[in-house]
């Protein structure tokens, strides 16, 4: 298996500074590390990144995260492993990252369950992280990045 191409931020190294730069910001927001890796997480599986997928859950696993929560990311609706204020994130990033799939991307259901657990400086770092990881996604699935080409 071969990428069809160098994945675009290091053919223009400004775009890896402002995405690592973004990254920076939304850790700034009050989030939770573990909750911003499970939107990460989350958001790769949805979008098919073999390579996110691959190098978050390794990331997860190295800063302590247990092998139930990683696994149980894909059915967390169904999992006990997840707080009430990780659900509510999770709920946001599938909402956010799959915005053509519903007439109402993200109900006003889904934005109430938010706020009871965010402030608005946390709703900003959710929805900027999980808007960073979908850029991500986007950047390896078009250039057919290959897992594994990297490792934590």
């Amino acid at each position: 298996m071969e990428a069809r191409m160098k994945s675009p931020v290091f053919i223009i190294p400004d775009a890896m500074k402002a995405l690592h730069a973004l990254k920076g910001a939304t850790e700034q927001g009050g989030v939770p590390p573990a909750t911003l890796a499970l939107i990460e997480l989350r958001a790769s599986q949805i979008n098919g990144c073999s390579v996110c997928v691959d190098m978050h859950a390794r990331l997860m696993r190295k800063d302590g995260e247990t092998e139930e929560r990683i696994i149980a990311v894909a059915a967390w609706r169904h999992a006990p492993y997840f707080t009430a204020a990780e659900r509510a994130a999770l709920a946001l990033t599938e909402a956010v990252t799959r915005l053509a799939d519903r007439e109402d991307p993200v109900p006003d259901v889904l934005w109430a369950e938010a706020t009871r657990h965010y402030d608005e400086k946390g709703l900003a770092a959710l929805i900027l992280a999980i808007a960073g990881i979908n850029v991500w996604n986007r950047l390896n699935a078009s250039v057919g990045q290959i897992v594994g080409s990297w490792k934590v």
